[in-house]
């Protein structure tokens, strides 16, 4: 009989929902030794967090972190708040001896995300980042052709993540543009998942040269808050300044030699969640766009001359990662089941006592670069990726 793993989940806005469609869906799919219990849910205003409870299909419900925390009947917290509050719970997790899942990036500094992976290897316990991309089947199949070999040796990565949600200047003032909350705009909200990728795939960054600006700097202030998408309005009418950058673009080096550039922004006209890259190398080349997501995207050399091109590849077949254990090829997935396999990866490195990937260090080294971004915007030079 599978191991039942209690879990105790803090937010239930954007995040908090495609956690637990995550959660409430893995034992359906795949076969796995440790199972999820939605336990308990938690969230500051009583009858959200109740209502969240009651449509996700959570057990119970709390309106003080701490308390759930420390509940005995508890073994992972998941915590699903805006980033400026990863730390405080992450670290209070990790000292309750609960296994800690914490959503990207992992803090909004380099020496915050450093105490967070301090705290849960002093304390023992498993800790993952939610880097949930890693989990689509075509990324995962591009990581494969990549270890066979079949591109060869990587020249250059092309990553960019395009959104276009605030796009008209009448679009009201959220938390994700205020920098106390956030810590940044694309670059933390879009970027980490870009820089995630392309160090999962091509290696760790080195070095980079940003710059950054913000487009609209003054946004209105509804009288009263209004929820949608994930996205809460902040009340208080009148204006409110946007304290973080609309667009972000970096050039890179990677310490094995290939070459990068990165884009993310939210004002991409017509791009909704625009995920994409192109990996070159010596022998082929992968492309992918998460508006496609069940596609990928591959260029032999090794192709005789009058077939030569990109092929697509449509990662539905029973051998692409993650993808047996869903519908019959051909039969697509979508963005909520990529959730479901990162809590597959979670229960499964459960189950057999080891650390799930991506962990703090993954969440730790995404976000040197991000410092590193941060510093060469700063001083108008390269900046250093150090760890």
């Amino acid at each position: 009989m599978a191991r039942k793993i209690n879990v105790g989940m803090i937010g239930y806005s954007f995040m908090g929902k495609a956690h637990s469609f995550g959660y409430k869906n893995m034992p359906m799919f795949f076969d796995c030794e440790a199972v999820p219990v939605m336990k308990a849910i938690c969230g500051r205003k009583e009858e959200g967090v109740r209502a969240a409870a009651q449509r996700y299909g959570w057990e119970s419900y709390e309106t003080d972190w701490r308390k759930l925390v420390a509940r005995d009947d508890i073994d992972v917290i998941d915590v699903c708040t805006p980033g400026d509050l990863h730390v405080e719970m992450s670290i209070a997790a990790a000292e309750a001896g609960k296994i800690v899942f914490c959503e990207k990036p992992l803090a909004k500094s380099l020496a915050n995300a450093k105490k967070m992976l301090e705290a849960v290897g002093k304390a023992g316990v498993k800790h993952m980042v939610g880097f949930n991309y890693r989990a689509v089947p075509a990324i995962a199949l591009a990581k494969r052709l990549i270890d066979e070999g079949r591109i060869g040796e990587i020249y250059h990565f092309r990553g960019v993540y395009l959104q276009d949600w605030i796009v008209d200047p009448e679009f009201p003032f959220v938390w994700r543009l205020d920098k106390e909350i956030a810590g940044s705009g694309p670059l933390g909200d879009l970027a980490a998942h870009t820089v995630d990728i392309a160090r999962c795939l091509v290696g760790d960054l080195a070095e980079g040269v940003a710059m950054e600006k913000t487009l609209i700097k003054e946004r209105s202030r509804p009288a009263e808050s209004v929820k949608g998408d994930g996205l809460a309005v902040q009340a208080g009418g009148g204006r409110a300044e946007v304290t973080v950058e609309d667009a972000t673009m970096f050039l890179a080096k990677f310490g094995n030699g290939a070459l990068g550039t990165f884009e993310a922004t939210r004002f991409a006209s017509g791009r909704k969640n625009f995920n994409g890259f192109e990996i070159t190398g010596s022998k082929g080349s992968l492309a992918f766009n998460f508006e496609e997501m069940n596609k990928l995207l591959y260029q032999s050399r090794a192709d005789e001359s009058h077939v030569q091109g990109f092929r697509t590849i449509l990662a539905t077949e029973g051998e692409h990662p993650f993808a047996g254990v869903w519908w019959p090829p051909g039969h697509i997935i979508g963005y909520g089941e990529t959730f479901v396999n990162e809590i597959f990866v979670l229960m499964d490195a459960i189950a057999k006592d080891k650390m799930p990937s991506p962990d703090f260090t993954d969440g730790v080294k995404c976000q040197a670069v991000l410092e590193a971004v941060t510093q060469s915007i700063a001083e108008k030079a390269w900046a250093r990726v150090t760890f």
